[in-house]
């Protein structure tokens, strides 16, 4: 699903109305039909409540005031609070409002502080509130009036369904740049914009519901400017298919993880359950001889290879040969490998002389940490990163800090620059391509933040390589299921409690959930 900004929102609009044929107005009472209609399935018994619509004068507003005729229609007690007055409203939203009064409804002219004060207790006394003031079109931070609106219905503890993303919002930031109201959900229309999909402004989003309104996706498609996109159910689905009758392990895929080193063998064996829970056919771990007898007694299905290894129990350059003559269709690199000397040059050597894709991940990329400039996709054998914020700042030579403030620039310049995939993971994970497209992954919680949950996703990641063969889409796969398997883990036990080994033991149900039939829509 395509994530727009401000101004690929207005294309779209006008490229519906201009080129496709459907009016403005139409568009308008779609939306407002839309936003009805999730009203109405959050609370079957809307007809006994009462609700407060507060409108602006432009187009959001209209779709408020399409709203409060249809629930009006309904027998919904329903009040619009203009802020404003009536003679400013134009255009399609004053058609709107006059057609609601027409029938009967009505609109409370709100111009000043004053007046608000005086029709605030009525607004808080509603069931549920409409929040329709701005919309897609902010220029500035809220000020004046409207902060104080803002401020009186956050401190109302009335539930809050706003229009296109919660007042107060950019549509084309995901920081929160000033006074903001703070929804129980959202209505997006037609589709998300930044904001509502990533932190910290998401916070203030609540659920969101994104709404079909009649603007073709082929026209949000064609739109110009760097894609954006959000992982849904129905892509995934579309991903995955039950396997052929007659399969065999050898069509599945073959993954060699180099993992492991003295006291961090659990990252290895993590990292090669989680490919063989993700469906790799065949799965290698490779690991320091001294550790190779705990990494093979804890996990019989997969195999084991013991390489050569310096003093410290790290494995060392002479291991390449033994790694590059197993069998394997991609490598996952980095697990608890550690960062001696020895360990570093063998992952240098590896990533240089690669025959097949590689998954580089923790000490795998702590490897390339001075010299970033070593990480090269090439045609044919891909690359993909995985770090958390902390490894990216090393290979950006900045701060974690930095990375978390724009997460989305860094990952995309990084991947774009290095013609790699680079899955910055953490809340929101986001995985961006060599073409410049980045996709936001909506599964995970925070019980995540764990240790093992990244070698998890390396074995992951590496699997769904092997088996698809498309690497863009496989850590799409990859990075959902994961989250997901996640949240399964967190419904069963809690956040507190969720450790990594939890995670593997969801991902059946987690890819059982993507085999089913897809009855939803995104």
């Amino acid at each position: 699903m395509r994530i727009l900004t401000a101004t690929q929102m207005r294309e779209a609009d006008r490229l519906t109305v201009e080129d496709v044929g459907i009016p403005a107005r139409v568009l308008m009472e779609s939306a407002g039909r839309e936003v009805a209609a999730v009203l109405r399935s959050r609370d079957p018994g809307l007809c006994g409540r009462r609700v407060a619509i507060i409108t602006g004068r432009g187009n959001n507003g209209g779709d408020g005031l399409v709203t409060a005729r249809v629930l009006d229609g309904d027998g919904v007690d329903v009040t619009v609070f203009l802020i404003g007055h009536v003679v400013d409203v134009q255009g399609d939203a004053r058609a709107n409002l006059e057609s609601f009064v027409r029938l009967g409804g009505v609109v409370v002219e709100v111009p000043d502080e004053e007046a608000w004060e005086l029709h605030v207790s009525d607004v808080s006394a509603c069931d549920v509130i409409v929040d329709a003031l701005v919309g897609t079109g902010l220029r500035r931070p809220l000020s004046g009036m409207l902060e104080t609106v803002v401020a009186d219905v956050n401190a109302m503890g009335v539930p809050v369904v706003s229009i296109d993303l919660p007042s107060g919002l950019s549509a084309d930031s995901h920081d929160i740049p000033g006074p903001a109201i703070r929804a129980t959900a959202t209505v997006a229309l037609a589709a998300p914009t930044l904001p509502l999909v990533l932190p910290p402004a998401e916070a203030l989003v609540g659920e969101l519901i994104v709404a079909d309104i009649g603007i073709p996706q082929s026209v949000i498609a064609g739109l110009p400017g760097p894609r954006l996109d959000l992982l849904t159910p129905t892509a995934m689905r579309a991903a995955i298919r039950p396997r052929a009758i007659d399969v065999h392990k050898g069509d599945m895929g073959c993954v060699v993880v180099v993992a492991g080193s003295t006291g961090k063998t659990g990252a290895a064996r993590l990292a090669g359950l989680a490919a063989l829970r993700s469906g790799a056919g065949l799965v290698t771990v490779a690991t320091p001889g001294s550790c190779q007898a705990t990494v093979a007694s804890t996990d019989p299905e997969y195999l084991t290879l013991g390489l050569p290894e310096a003093p410290r129990g790290h494995a060392c350059a002479s291991a390449v040969g033994l790694i590059m003559d197993a069998r394997a269709d991609v490598l996952a690199i980095g697990p608890g490998l550690g960062v001696d000397p020895a360990t570093v040059q063998l992952v240098r050597q590896l990533v240089a002389d690669r025959r097949c894709p590689i998954v580089l991940d923790a000490d795998g990329l702590n490897a390339f940490a001075d010299e970033p400039g070593r990480l090269q996709g090439q045609e044919g054998r891909d690359l993909v990163i995985t770090p958390h914020p902390g490894e990216m700042a090393r290979l950006a030579g900045t701060t974690s800090s930095d990375i978390q403030a724009n997460r989305l620039e860094v990952a995309r310049s990084f991947a774009v620059t290095h013609r790699l995939t680079v899955v910055l993971k953490g809340h929101r994970t986001l995985i961006a391509s060599p073409n410049g497209r980045v996709v936001i992954n909506p599964t995970g919680n925070p019980g995540m933040a764990s240790g093992g949950m990244g070698d998890v996703l390396t074995g992951m990641v590496a699997a769904w390589m092997a088996q698809l063969g498309t690497t863009e889409l496989a850590c799409h796969v990859a990075v959902y299921l994961h989250g997901l398997a996640g949240d399964l883990a967190d419904a069963r036990g809690g956040q507190i409690a969720l450790i990594a080994r939890d995670v593997i033991d969801q991902l059946g149900e987690a890819t059982l959930e993507l085999l089913q039939p897809d009855t939803d829509s995104d």
